[in-house]
């Protein structure tokens, strides 16, 4: 299974998880891991990927083009005969269980898009 992780810490992911069990499923092949930077897909000078809310209030949002980009290069390298799940990462989603956990095994690439902000 390929897992491609987009972030804006791509080192930080990448530290965590090869000192972990799953790095040693990375060593034995079972696993691989991919992570792309969002930042390296903003179009702006200063590569920006928060905005302020559309309406106002308070926090910043992720700028969703960046995020698009980003995804559209992940899913070019990602051509699978079996299907391709992309996850949005929040902790405002639903929970992650076993049985779901078991039926993302079965796929060839898993793409995890994790956010920094409250939302895109």
């Amino acid at each position: 299974m390929k897992f491609h992780v987009m972030t804006l810490f791509p080192e930080m992911i990448e530290q965590g998880l090869h000192t972990s069990i799953l790095g040693r499923a990375m060593d034995a092949g079972i696993i691989s891991l991919s992570t792309v930077n969002i930042r390296d897909y903003s179009e702006d000078k200063h590569h920006h990927v928060d905005d302020y809310p559309y309406g106002g209030g308070a926090g910043m949002v992720m700028r969703c083009q960046p995020v698009l980009d980003a995804l559209r290069s992940v899913r070019g390298s990602a051509v699978s005969s079996r299907s391709t799940i992309v996850a949005a990462l929040s902790p405002a989603g639903r929970q992650f269980t076993q049985k779901q956990a078991h039926r993302l095994s079965e796929l060839d690439h898993l793409i995890l898009i994790c956010g920094h902000y409250e939302g895109m």
